[in-house]
Order: structure tokens, then sequence, then C-alpha cells
């Protein structure tokens, strides 16, 4: 679905990031708007998933705020935090899978923490998740016993276990053979579109980008924070900084001290 780009559902205000005397990304500012999916892109080292993790409520940022419907989680309490959490659903590169529990015990896992559902109740929430990703019948698998793709389809499961306001993906796609790739595509944006679920990115896989993503922003080592922000083809298309055109035509950037300017 279009984002309704006038109800931002986060807000991200002048974020910095620094492990000891190392800065990470400064000033870094954006809305992420309800229904969107918001893909963040960027050369390894940049803070992609740094930032990811400073949205999620993991870590701490050195400087500025993360603003969830107006509840700042960067300060919040546990309690707030909690409740966060419960809005939130979130899959990492590894896919986080518990490997001793089947996956059904994995989906059931936030369902028990934070509901008071009964077994019956959760069993059926479990079925439903897994049908939707395609992963009927293997609830009493574990993840050993499973492919890679089907992993990370498991781990969307539980993501999805709470019906999550915003989904936060790292590198969905790491590791996958083009065909299951693919699949994990059309899988986002058939959630997007049926359930107006937020999602927020990060890859580096253009394929994925020029299909799923609704904005895309562009983080830099080098510039430490953002050097674009706006729709994939729109960057392809039109950016002049050599760094977005390095990245999004694959070509190998201009001098260093040509002009750059932000594209919007």
């Amino acid at each position: 679905m279009e984002p309704s780009e006038n109800k931002p559902i986060i807000v991200v205000k002048n974020l910095t990031a620094r492990f000891g005397n190392n800065i990470v990304f400064e000033d870094v500012s954006f809305e992420v708007y309800k229904g969107e999916i918001l893909v963040i892109v960027g050369e390894s080292g940049c803070g992609k998933s740094t930032l990811l993790k400073i949205m999620i409520g993991l870590q701490k940022p050195s400087a500025g705020q993360v603003l969830y419907q107006g509840t700042d989680i960067t300060h919040a309490t546990e309690k707030d935090l909690n409740l966060y959490r419960q809005n939130i659903g979130v899959l990492f590169q590894s896919g986080a899978l518990f490997s001793s529990m089947t996956i059904k015990e994995n989906i059931a896992l936030p369902l028990s923490e934070y509901t008071n559902l009964d077994s019956a109740a959760i069993h059926q929430i479990i079925k439903m998740k897994l049908g939707m990703v395609n992963l009927a019948g293997y609830e009493n698998h574990h993840p050993s016993e499973l492919s890679g793709g089907m992993r990370k389809r498991a781990g969307i499961a539980r993501a999805m276990a709470l019906d999550p306001r915003v989904l936060f993906f790292d590198e969905l796609s790491a590791g996958l053979d083009p065909v299951t790739a693919v699949e994990l595509d059309n899988l986002i944006t058939k959630t997007n579109e049926a359930l107006g679920t937020t999602m927020v990115i990060v890859t580096h896989e253009l394929e994925s980008i020029y299909k799923i993503a609704h904005r895309v922003l562009m983080l830099d080592k080098e510039a430490k924070g953002m050097i674009a922000e706006g729709k994939p083809l729109e960057l392809k298309e039109q950016a002049t900084d050599p760094r977005v055109k390095s990245f999004f035509l694959r070509e190998l950037p201009s001098a260093p001290d040509e002009q750059r300017f932000y594209v919007n």
C-alpha cells in the first residue's frame, strides 16, 4: 500500500551514534510513514544495522531521539519499552531462531511473554502465521531441518506473531539464492499490501530495493550520515552525487572533489 505521508509513525531526530571516539553517524533525521516500506542502504560500516538497533530500542544513541507515535523510546522506561516491543517485530540477518526449539515453540515465545492467551489461542495464531508465510505443516520441525529461505520465513512468522504495526528486517535476503530472495520480496509486498504493516528494511540487494521500497534512505561511511533520500527509481535516474550513482548504477564513483548534494 502507498504510505500515508502525513502520518509518520516513527520520527528520528538528530540521531548520533559513536563508539568511543569513533563517530558512526551524526545528526541523522527522518520520518517513517504509516504503511510504507522504508529501505536503508549504504556501504559496509556506514551504520545501517546500528541505526536499526537504535530504532528498535536495543541500543542507546549518543544523542538524538527516536519517537514512536510521540513516545521517546531512546529515553523510555522499561515499561514503555515493553509496550513498544509489543508493537514491533524484528528479524535479524541470522534469523535468530532458537535451534533447540521447534518452529511452533519459537513463534509461541512472544505470545507467551506479552499476552495472556491460552494454549489453544496461541496454537491458532501459530497456525495462521505459518500459513501466511507458506510454512503450514512445519510447526514441529526444528530450524536445522529447514532450508535457509524457510528459516527466514519462520523468522518472519515469529516477528509477525503479535500483529505488529512496524516490522524491522536486517539483510533479509543475505545468503539466499535468487529464487528464494524473490519469494521473500513477494511475501514482504503482499504482507504490506494486505495488512498495511509499516516496514523498515536494511538491504543492499538492488533488485529487492526496486521491487519492495516505497522510499530509500542512504547512509555514507565517509559523510557519517545521510547523503540521499527518495524513491528508488528517482535516485537511480536523477542522482548526481557520485556515491549515490555508484550504488544505484553499480558504477565506480567519480573523483572525490566532484560536487555532491542530496537527492530528495
